[in-house]
């Protein structure tokens, strides 16, 4: 009976210190873990996830449109709302049910639709929500929901035992975008202002231009370990994603 009791209590012990503690990094091959008509998830990493909505545009048809999720220790945080509430609800619903986590926050990392269009529903379930405080004042000047906390150049907060970085390193897609660290797994998401290999310019109608490059090369030296560059449209990929955007937005 002792031994038995030992072992339950080892197993429980190992269960935990896999969850909660510092992982050892292993090969992972990326798996597709949740999909319906309007939202698509996949495993990218141990404890990171690409959540994937779609919205409907005159200029591009309808566009798949990224975020990421990061978790340890049942506690989640969301990059970037899917694209309209009612895709929203059903993430919402997928991380509480599935990873059985409870979603510490959401940043969206820009104030175009396709990074905040679902926010209500997360305010509507008390999840606070962060952002650059240019996104803030661009969603009211535009009419849409705002997120509710500010932050001027970077926010760090805890999601278990770990750390997740959202920071403004410059101008580019719009003047106001971040982008979204997890340093347990070297993984950055980019948003739209990351594009994947072989991708156009896209909507530039709130870029700076002139900046793009420079914006993206600051991140570069920042992170010099990232392993996975997750865009706001299109496949994920190594940090080649970040010399393609280089490249593609230098000024010539």
């Amino acid at each position: 009976m002792k031994a038995t009791l030992h072992t339950l209590i080892l197993a429980i012990f190992s269960i935990s210190h896999l969850n909660c503690g510092s992982q050892t990094q292993v090969a992972f091959k990326p798996k597709e873990v949740y999909k319906t008509s309007d939202l698509i998830v996949t495993q990218i990493a141990e404890n990171s996830f690409e959540h994937t909505s779609f919205k409907q545009t005159n200029d591009f048809g309808n566009v798949p449109c990224n975020g990421l999720i990061v978790r340890n220790c049942n506690e989640a945080i969301v990059f970037d709302t899917p694209t309209n509430d009612k895709s929203a609800e059903e993430l919402i619903k997928w991380i509480n049910d599935a990873l059985h986590c409870k979603i510490n926050a959401v940043i969206p990392t820009h104030f175009h639709d396709d990074c905040l269009g679902g926010l209500k529903a997360f305010d509507e379930k008390d999840i606070p929500s962060y952002a650059n405080s240019k996104t803030i004042d661009l969603a009211k000047e535009n009419n849409f929901v705002a997120p509710r906390n500010g932050f001027k150049d970077s926010l760090i907060l805890k999601v278990g035992n770990e750390n997740i970085i959202a920071k403004f390193f410059g101008e580019g897609h719009t003047k106001d975008n971040i982008v979204g660290y997890f340093p347990s797994e070297n993984i950055l998401f980019g948003g739209c202002l990351i594009k994947e290999i072989d991708a156009g310019k896209g909507y530039l109608g709130d870029a700076n231009l002139t900046d793009w490059s420079k914006t993206v090369e600051n991140i570069k030296k920042e992170y010099p370990n990232i392993k996975i560059v997750v865009p706001g449209h299109g496949e994920f990929g190594t940090n080649k994603l970040l010399d393609y955007t280089i490249n593609l937005f230098k000024v010539r």
